[in-house]
């Protein structure tokens, strides 16, 4: 295993190496240091993928994690139900990888669904193959998709993923609208190889009642090759999207809310946008995220992980791991860093987080 492909962040295994609780408020939610409470959990589900985006993955894919150390469609229900019903998480995100690579998909959506009655249960995908099974989805309790695609020119997306799949992508959203997977978020990641395409991709999105939202290239790529001064900043794109559409700043809704919107044309359109890298929101973040291993990653971009599969495997109670999580979530950082002189780029790639 590669620790730039995959990546070999620091695991507390065992109690005694749990992260510290001196302090910590005597609350069921999962609190941290700095006042934050998270509400949202993304729960990887796979390490594959159906695509090789260069700002993921890279051109060989991410090493397979044997099967024996992913967590079950049973196991990731009952992390879903301690969430909801002990640790206060409103919304449940699957991720990968490529969630749609996994045969069991459905049946963890349906023993999720039934572990966590009334939780939003949503699912961040490339759309391959999402045509074929999204009514399924949808009858296991999938309310809503994120579908990720950062361009509607086919030479550039097969470009940019290494796959000549558009065609299946589109497919894919097609049959998330028929399905009635709603409302249908676009996400397009801002590279330099498709910022001219970004107004195409607006306009598409736009004429199809899709919420497309750009988000800010962020340091999580396994070949290591992000450079600041390479990254496409918002500013940038709002003048390049400027020259076609007339914008006005709508602000967030919700202060947690990532995407800072603004209104296409004079609306009701709107387009968002996630500045991570250039306009942090990390005072704000409600996050909370599973690896397809069964670690706590309290941080995107940090690499203590707290072990739950063997508290899931050695017969501990639902208290015990959910006070595991809690714990794992005190010691969250303050946020990434990447202004920071001396920042560092996480191990493992987003590919192998769950994004």
């Amino acid at each position: 295993m590669s620790t730039l492909q995959l990546g070999m962040p620091r695991i507390h295994r065992d109690p005694s190496s749990a992260p510290d609780t001196t302090g910590r408020p005597d609350t069921p939610d999962l609190v941290d240091r700095f006042g934050r409470v998270a509400h949202d959990l993304r729960i990887s589900v796979t390490e594959k993928c159906s695509l090789r985006c260069t700002y993921c993955m890279p051109a060989e894919g991410l090493p397979s994690i044997p099967k024996r150390d992913l967590l079950t469609a049973e196991e990731i229900a009952r992390l879903v139900g301690i969430a909801g019903r002990d640790l206060g998480i409103r919304e449940v995100r699957f991720t990968g990888g490529e969630p749609l690579t996994r045969a069991d998909l459905v049946e963890i959506v349906a023993r999720s669904a039934a572990a966590a009655p009334g939780l939003d249960l949503s699912m961040t995908t490339n759309g391959i193959g999402l045509d074929k099974v999204a009514e399924r989805l949808v009858g296991a309790g999938l309310g809503r998709v994120n579908i990720s695609v950062d361009t509607i020119d086919r030479e550039h997306f097969a470009r940019l993923t290494r796959r000549d799949r558009l065609p299946a992508v589109l497919a894919g959203i097609d049959g998330a609208v028929r399905a009635g997977l709603g409302p249908i978020k676009l996400n397009a990641v801002l590279m330099r190889e498709t910022l001219d395409d970004a107004p195409a991709l607006l306009a598409w999105a736009v004429e199809r009642g899709l919420r497309l939202r750009f988000i800010e290239q962020m340091p999580l790529d396994a070949d290591a090759a992000w450079r600041r001064a390479n990254m496409v900043p918002a500013a940038e794109l709002l003048d390049v999207l400027s020259g076609r559409f007339g914008l006005t700043e709508a602000g967030r809704d919700d202060p947690s809310a990532p995407a800072e919107e603004w209104l296409v044309d004079g609306g009701p359109a709107t387009v968002g946008i996630i500045a991570s890298v250039t306009r942090s929101f990390c005072s704000a973040c409600d996050r909370t995220r599973v690896t397809a291993e069964g670690t706590v990653r309290s941080c995107l971009f940090g690499d203590d992980e707290t072990d739950l599969r063997t508290l899931l495997r050695g017969g501990a109670s639902d208290q015990d791991i959910a006070d595991r999580w809690r714990a794992a979530m005190w010691g969250k950082q303050a946020g990434h860093g990447i202004s920071d002189p001396g920042f560092v780029p996480p191990e493992r790639s987003m590919g192998a987080i769950g994004g």
